[in-house]
């Protein structure tokens, strides 16, 4: 508890990760009160052709789309299923690559290769054109997007992991207990684990960013949940069309878009500032650091 307040109180201490922060906790609470908060939750799936393309206004907060619904409630419900992608997605390529890293980081020979060999294959293709491949080839479903995110996002934690294990395996604390008989297992799971958390953790939540970026981009293909799921992205490629005159049916999703993108990276820039002790040692390589000299 005393890490998590010490990390928080650093955080809070650097405008650009509060300003991070503030976005996901107010991403993360409009998910969760979506059915308080919208104004008319029943328009998710109810369709109401006479009050299509209406203008923001007191009755449809953001204008209503082209089915008339209102596009406020389904940003609200919309949330959730951003967070819900973001998170199973970044969960998926934690489990799969936390534990490829590791094991080909502490162990040499031709596993480690065949492990780090496998990732490459993955990294050789750009992330977005391997997930539209794989979401294409499976077709436009919330599972499939997920599915092609977690596939193609677990090589960057594996890779991640990979290089930290290696470095650390000179390390003193590490040799002198494997002396003392410790088993690899025991050393992987209580020295070596620990000692990489905090760059994963990094990685984390600007992966978190990334793969709702990616998750829009496979909607507003086409390649996301089918109607009438909130998704963002198909939003936004629903309202192409009605442009520029109904500048508001892109509009707001795509501001949430980049409001929640951005949150996520500002978090991860600040939490790498934070938790990575060489950021803090170099002298003015962090705008904490830099803060914590001045007091």
């Amino acid at each position: 508890m005393s890490a998590v307040l010490f990390v928080v109180s650093r955080l809070c201490r650097d405008r650009s990760a509060l300003v991070g922060l503030l976005l996901i906790l107010a991403l993360g609470a409009a998910a969760l009160l979506a059915p308080v908060l919208a104004t008319h939750p029943d328009d998710v799936f109810e369709l109401h052709p006479a009050q299509r393309l209406q203008p923001p206004g007191a009755q449809h907060l953001l204008g209503t789309d082209r089915m008339g619904s209102d596009i406020y409630s389904r940003l609200l419900f919309g949330a959730r299923i951003t967070i819900l992608i973001g998170v199973i997605a970044v969960g998926a390529s934690l489990l799969i690559g936390v534990p490829v890293g590791l094991v080909a980081g502490y162990y040499h020979g031709w596993l480690s290769d065949l492990l780090m060999r496998t990732s490459d294959v993955f990294l050789a293709v750009p992330q977005v054109v391997l997930a539209i491949a794989i979401a294409q080839t499976l077709g436009p479903s919330l599972p499939n997007v997920i599915l092609a995110l977690s596939v193609t996002y677990w090589p960057w934690f594996a890779r991640l992991v990979y290089a930290e294990t290696r470095s650390l395996q000179n390390e003193v604390f590490i040799e002198s207990t494997a002396a003392l008989g410790a088993s690899p297992l025991r050393l992987i799971a209580l020295h070596v684990l620990p000692n990489v958390a905090s760059p994963i953790i990094v990685r984390a939540s600007i992966g978190m960013g990334f793969t709702i970026l990616t998750a829009a981009a496979l909607g507003f293909l086409g390649l996301g949940p089918p109607p009438p799921t909130p998704e963002w992205g198909r939003t936004i490629a629903e309202s192409r069309e009605f442009l520029p005159d109904a500048w508001w049916y892109a509009a707001a999703p795509g501001l949430a878009i980049f409001l929640t993108v951005m949150g996520f990276n500002l978090l991860g820039d600040g939490l790498r500032d934070v938790l990575d002790p060489r950021i803090r040692r170099a002298g003015g390589g962090s705008r904490v650091a830099a803060e914590d000299s001045d007091g």
